[in-house]
């Protein structure tokens, strides 16, 4: 009897246990639930953590993610309206705000991916053909300021007589009226209005990666190529023109420190000679016979040399000086 009463009360612990079971769920954090009965959805969505409660055996439990999701779209090919072919590459954060539109519209998550694949590819495209490429590729003016300023910059520097190079890019660089950052802003909203009756909310949608297409890609290469060529044969250009200047500059101060310094040398000189012919002077006036003696050796000395013939009178006056008597 004993043994009956111990058996029965096991079954019906483990019976209450069972029944425990069927009424009493959990709700994890970053979960919500959606109680269905008969598999038709019952009351609200359960989107508060903790322990919650079902009719047993009647009821079931459809679990939705209540986190920040991520979705990757594939590189589309898409042409801007300035016709030119690029890749777009887009990711983008969404959350199921509303589980009960949820489970009745796209079910579950791989349900929902292929609406946001078809529906965030769609705005993409829409959004990107109807802007020139500038406006996905730039987010602001800043560049075109940065060159304006230097270009009114270099306006004073010539002004002032200074030398400026130039490195100016070939045709005009276009200005945006939108920018990357917004047409992210409208292809989320573009977006958004269609998801929200799977009960999904599109926070953000980036444009992750643009590029040309493989033959525009060649050709840009191509130019940019052609463009930094033709700025170093500039640089090139201007750098002789500057040798050139400071070779002539070089020319002109040697030959003016070679004018200045003969004309030195020569003043130097000639106060030089005026001192020693005034000494000289000074000292032939002293005894001009022995000037006339001193001259008329220096003159035998040049004259009469070993191979010199002269036919001259015993009187003349250049021989004076050899006579005897004298």
């Amino acid at each position: 009897m004993k043994n009956n009463r111990g058996t029965l009360i096991i079954i019906i612990v483990i019976a209450l246990g069972m029944l425990a079971k069927g009424i009493v769920f959990v709700v994890p954090e970053g979960r919500q639930v959606v109680i269905t009965q008969f598999g038709r959805p019952v009351g609200k969505p359960i989107t508060k953590a903790g322990l919650h409660f079902k009719k047993p055996f009647v009821q079931d439990l459809r679990y939705v993610d209540k986190r920040i999701l991520s979705w990757d779209g594939f590189p589309n090919q898409i042409p801007t309206k300035d016709k030119k072919y690029i890749k777009v590459d887009t990711t983008a954060r969404w959350k199921i705000v509303d589980a009960l539109k949820f489970i009745q519209t796209v079910q579950n998550e791989r349900g929902a991916k292929a609406r946001l694949d078809a529906i965030l590819d769609a705005a993409t495209r829409d959004v990107i053909s109807n802007h020139n490429l500038v406006e996905a590729v730039r987010n602001s003016n800043l560049i075109v300021d940065m060159i304006k300023a230097r270009k009114d910059n270099q306006k004073k520097i010539k002004l002032k007589g200074g030398n400026v190079l130039e490195e100016e890019i070939t045709g005009e660089i276009e200005a945006i009226q939108t920018g990357r950052e917004q047409l992210s802003v409208i292809i989320a909203s573009s977006a958004d209005n269609e998801l929200e009756a799977f009960g999904i909310k599109l926070i953000d949608v980036q444009l992750r990666r643009i590029s040309y297409e493989s033959s525009v890609e060649k050709k840009v290469y191509e130019r940019m190529i052609s463009e930094r060529q033709r700025i170093a044969q500039k640089i090139r250009s201007i750098g002789q023109g500057e040798k050139a200047k400071i070779e002539g500059r070089l020319t002109k101060d040697l030959k003016e420190i070679e004018s200045k310094a003969y004309r030195k040398a020569q003043s130097i000189r000639g106060k030089l000679q005026a001192m020693s012919i005034s000494i000289y002077a000074n000292a032939l006036n002293k005894d001009p016979s022995f000037y006339q003696f001193m001259r008329s050796m220096e003159a035998y000395k040049k004259s009469l040399t070993g191979k010199a013939k002269f036919l001259l009178s015993s009187d003349s006056e250049f021989l004076k000086y050899l006579k005897r008597d004298q």
